[in-house]
């Protein structure tokens, strides 16, 4: 049950991750107000770093920037690293002694 709630929850942020790229990119194109890069950087950090970074490189929008080049992959690792461990601790992978 927990499962679905985890992929769930990652669907959706990953799609609207997705969504708020490219709506970013349309108000870039259109000289407008755009989305706050600490917004970009939150949804990143909150699950969606694997689409925002997929398309943010399908569409080259913030290509030029490190911290969004370097800095999303970094929390993507970071984010596997985290799910790896709380499966591991799921599973009795590495029995804790307390």
């Amino acid at each position: 049950m927990m499962h679905i709630f985890i992929l769930t929850y990652l669907a959706l942020v990953n799609l609207l991750s997705v969504f708020i790229v490219l709506w970013d990119k349309r108000k870039a194109r259109r000289g407008e107000w755009r989305i706050r890069e600490s917004t970009l950087l939150f949804l990143a950090a909150i699950g969606g770093s694997l689409s925002m970074y997929l398309s943010m490189r399908l569409i080259h929008h913030k290509t030029r920037h490190l911290k969004f080049m370097l800095g999303i992959p970094i929390l993507f690792f970071l984010q596997l690293l985290l799910g790896a461990f709380f499966w591991a601790l799921a599973h009795d992978v590495f029995p804790l002694p307390f």
